[in-house]
């Protein structure tokens, strides 16, 4: 089994806080809160994506005059009941936050280490791009796992549509946000936002969670 490090689960944001900070939850007697943060991608689009910090990394930002912060935290998961049915809720739980200054780094990364958890789901778009999706399992501490979905491209789709569930993959890419709609019982149209990791590259390493 792998040995469970921070370095399994990395992710790196620079951009603009978007939104109200919203009380999440309490663990002994320190408080988290939710917001937002939005990225500007090279396309001149954008994501905004949901993270969770904590109020001690609160008190060293002044949120009132500068909203621009670079960010280092995991990509977690957890089930929220929405609607009598479970749905996997994702944020960038936040460990580092600093006021940021324009640069040239990367502003949106992430690297993954954890194991195929579900068959890999291989499709092609009507332009005949091919694309495989993965959900990956990443062991964290107190026998916890975060679950990611993740969305692979071109010849990567290819390498990732043959892996099978229990293999133990490393995965670099960015987060992203996608709108989507989807038809209601009812035929109503709803707008809604999916999370997920795209990966810009994948390997397989030696060793496998069913050994």
């Amino acid at each position: 089994m792998i040995t469970v490090k921070d370095d399994t689960n990395v992710v790196n944001l620079r951009g603009e806080l978007d939104g109200e900070l919203e009380f999440s939850h309490e663990i002994f007697g320190e408080k988290f809160y939710n917001t937002k943060i939005r990225i500007n991608r090279l396309s001149n689009s954008n994501d905004v994506l949901p993270i969770t910090i904590s109020e001690r990394l609160l008190e060293e930002i002044d949120f009132e005059n500068n909203k621009s912060v670079r960010i280092v935290g995991q990509l977690r998961s957890y089930n929220k009941n929405i609607n009598n049915k479970n749905r996997l809720v994702l944020t960038v739980f936040v460990r580092e936050i600093k006021l940021s200054e324009e640069d040239n780094k990367d502003p949106n990364n992430i690297f993954l280490d954890g194991f195929i958890c579900k068959e890999p789901i291989y499709r092609k778009t009507p332009l005949g791009r091919e694309i495989t999706d993965l959900l990956v399992a990443i062991n964290r501490p107190y026998n916890k796992s975060d679950y990611i979905p993740s969305i692979v491209w071109g010849r990567n789709a290819k390498f990732a549509k043959s892996l099978k569930v229990g293999d133990r993959i490393q995965m670099w890419g960015r987060v992203q946000s996608r709108e989507y709609e989807k038809k209601t019982e009812d035929g109503d149209v709803l707008k809604k936002v999916a999370y997920e990791v795209s990966i810009s590259k994948i390997k397989k390493t030696s060793e496998n969670n069913n050994e």
